[in-house]
């Protein structure tokens, strides 16, 4: 498997993705591991109330459906406010950055690392991968496309600054493709959806479990899959905080990771009663969900002060950064909870 090569064409996309996420800014290994021992750092707290952002489909979805999650904080004397839904990272971030909210939804370290870096307060809290991974670019049944090469002269729906897009100029480029040949649809999960299913776009590129649930309901097959065409992860499920709120609220922080962590092991263990609950939250079929539970997703968390991680995910991020999928070069540890 050859590692994609990024050229002139990522520059100059990521220039127009990262001006959307400077907006950012302006507006204000088996098994799991949690974040790290309350020792780590004296408890502190100005709040009794976290609010949690949440969105169709992730880790905090179901947190919020089933309930012990904030059984398990009110023993802390934490309450919980769910903020939401939202259709991806990038505005629950904006939420995290604006004031509304105290934590962003469990989404995608790269457009998190481009909103840091283009001046928001922000710092992750705790990272998980989930396994299998099956991000990927679909296509119609019987459209013809059933290879990146095939996407010529089509358009492709992904979500803009996103791993969505990211995901689109990789296979473009690991193949030798022109992003100018292919038509590049910026549109949020919502209105992808359906534009897909109509028609009005040929392809898309998706993240789980979004994009599983669409193989079934819309009938459609994958033509380039992260987990399976890229020679490692170059993006992390991260949980995201402000900077203020990690210094002031230390201990909720903590008790925040703890608590999904244990939802994420949980999930691991109980997949059918998990898909069962994002099926009836968000109303697809049978069959998609019996695909989701066919997956088996296994959760695996990781702290900020695991060494071993951060040198992936450093190394992930010197990747995107040597092909100016980030603006420059950053180092991860400098934008940690200190916990």
């Amino acid at each position: 498997m050859n590692t994609p090569h990024f050229g002139a064409q990522r520059r100059q996309l990521m220039q127009h993705s990262l001006a959307g996420l400077a907006g950012l800014a302006l507006a204000g290994t088996a098994g799991a591991q949690t974040a790290a021992p309350a020792t780590a750092r004296k408890p502190s707290r100005n709040t009794d109330t976290v609010r949690l952002c949440w969105g169709h489909g992730g880790l905090p979805m179901i947190a919020r459906l089933r309930g012990e999650f904030e059984k398990t904080l009110a023993r802390d004397g934490i309450k919980v406010q769910w903020v939401g839904p939202f259709p991806n990272h990038a505005p629950s971030l904006q939420a995290v950055t604006g004031g509304s909210a105290d934590f962003a939804f469990g989404g995608s370290t790269t457009p998190a690392l481009a909103a840091m870096l283009a001046g928001s307060p922000l710092v992750f809290a705790q990272f998980a991968v989930v396994e299998p991974r099956s991000t990927s670019i679909i296509a119609r049944d019987g459209s013809g496309i059933e290879h990146v090469r095939d996407l010529v002269g089509k358009s492709v729906a992904v979500n803009r600054s996103g791993l969505g897009e990211f995901l689109l100029v990789a296979a473009l480029e690991k193949y030798g493709i022109e992003r100018s040949k292919v038509r590049f649809v910026y549109l949020n999960p919502p209105d992808a959806g359906p534009a897909f299913s109509q028609g009005k776009v040929d392809a898309w590129s998706m993240w789980s479990p979004g994009v599983d649930i669409a193989r079934v309901e819309y009938k459609a097959h994958d033509i380039f899959v992260e987990g399976r065409e890229l020679d490692f992860l170059i993006d992390f499920n991260s949980y995201v905080t402000s900077r203020k709120f990690a210094e002031e609220n230390a201990d909720i922080v903590r008790a925040v990771n703890a608590a999904y962590a244990a939802e994420g092991q949980w999930i691991s263990g109980h997949t059918r009663e998990a898909e069962t609950l994002s099926q009836k939250e968000s109303g697809y079929s049978d069959a998609a969900r019996d695909a989701q539970i066919r997956l088996q997703r296994r959760w695996e968390f990781h702290s900020v002060n695991d060494e071993r991680f951060l040198r992936e995910f450093q190394k992930a991020a010197d990747w995107l950064a040597a092909r100016s999928v980030l603006p420059q070069k950053v180092q991860v540890k400098d934008y940690l909870a200190r916990l």
